[in-house]
C-alpha cells in the first residue's frame, strides 16, 4: 500500500461511523482473557489504543479496569466510543493522528492497534509505540482476516460482482484457508531476514513477538451483511454508482441464490511484543 492510498482510505471509515459501531463485529472474549494473562490488561493498567475506532476493543478493556488513552483519527469515530464510553472516568478519547499525537511523560504499560496498526505510516508506528511504552511493557496488535469457511460457494460467486463493479478486484481471488495465512511478522526484529525483508524502525527494541489466534463465523442477513460491507474501506472507495452496483448485485446475490441469509468465518491474530 503506498503513503497516499493509506491517506485516502483510512480516511474513509468516518463516513458513516454510527454504521460502522452497528455492523462491525467486536473482538472474540478470549482474545481480552489472553490480553489480561499475557499481558497484564486489568485493573490499573494503563493502556494506549491507537485507532479506537467506535470503542469495539475500547469498551471490553474498561469492563476490565484497565485506564486508557484512546487516539482515534476520525472525529465522527471518536464521538460514538465517548458516548459507549461515558460511564468509565478512566478512559479519554483524543482525536487525532498517531504520526502527531504528543506523548504524554507518563509511559504506559500496554500499547493496543486492534485492526489499524496496518493504517500507521510505517517508519513511525513501532518506533513510535515503543517510546510510548515503559520497559516491560507490551505492544499488541490484533489483525482480522476473512478466511475461507462459512458459506463458501456465495463468496465464490460474490467475486463476479466485485469483478463488475470493482476495478482492483485481482481475477480468480479466493479466500485462503486460515492454516494458510502467515503469521503478522512484519514489526519483529528478525523478520524474513532469510528473504532478504528488513524490519520496520523500532523493531530492534521488542523482544521477538508471541501470536494467538482465534476462528468463529458469524451469520448476517442480507441488509446486515451489506451493512458490514459499508464499512469496508474499498466499498467506501469506490464512486457512489460503482458502491450501489456493488451492494445491489451482493443483496440480490444473496436473497436469490442464499435464502437471505449467509456465514461468513473469520480469524483474529493478536500478536504481542515485550518491549526491551
Amino acid at each position: 500500500m503506498t503513503d497516499t492510498d493509506r491517506e485516502r482510505l483510512r480516511a474513509t471509515f468516518t463516513q458513516d461511523a454510527e454504521r460502522y459501531d452497528r455492523a462491525r463485529p467486536g473482538y472474540p472474549p478470549r482474545m481480552f482473557d489472553d490480553l489480561a494473562e499475557l499481558a497484564g490488561a486489568g485493573p490499573g493498567c494503563r493502556v494506549l489504543e491507537i485507532g479506537a475506532g467506535t470503542g469495539k476493543a475500547t469498551v471490553p478493556l474498561a469492563e476490565r479496569g484497565c485506564r486508557i488513552t484512546a487516539v482515534e483519527l476520525g472525529a465522527e469515530l471518536a464521538a460514538v466510543a465517548r458516548a459507549d464510553l461515558a460511564p468509565y472516568p478512566d478512559v479519554t478519547v483524543d482525536v487525532a493522528a498517531f504520526e502527531d499525537w504528543p506523548l504524554p511523560p507518563e509511559p504506559f504499560d500496554l500499547v493496543l492497534a486492534a485492526t489499524s496498526f496496518h493504517w500507521i505510516d510505517p517508519a513511525v508506528r513501532v518506533a513510535k509505540s515503543a517510546d510510548a511504552l515503559r520497559p516491560g511493557g507490551t505492544l499488541a496488535t490484533v489483525s482480522t482476516h476473512h478466511v475461507a469457511g462459512g458459506t463458501e460457494d456465495f463468496f465464490a460467486e460474490a467475486q463476479g460482482c466485485y469483478l463488475r463493479f470493482d476495478p482492483t478486484t485481482p481475477p480468480g481471488l479466493r479466500l485462503a484457508q486460515a492454516a494458510d495465512i502467515p503469521q503478522d511478522s512484519q514489526e519483529s526484529p528478525n523478520r524474513n531476514v532469510e528473504q532478504g525483508n528488513a524490519a520496520l524502525p523500532g523493531a530492534d527494541r521488542f523482544e521477538p513477538p508471541v501470536f494467538r489466534r482465534y476462528e468463529r463465523e458469524l451469520t448476517y442477513r442480507t441488509a446486515d451483511y451489506l451493512d458490514l460491507l459499508g464499512t469496508f474501506s474499498g466499498t467506501l472507495a469506490l464512486a457512489p454508482a460503482a458502491r450501489a452496483g456493488l451492494l445491489d448485485c451482493i443483496g440480490t446475490l444473496i436473497d436469490t441464490h442464499y435464502g437471505g441469509r449467509v456465514t461468513k468465518r473469520y480469524m483474529t491474530e493478536l500478536r504481542l511484543a515485550v518491549r526491551r
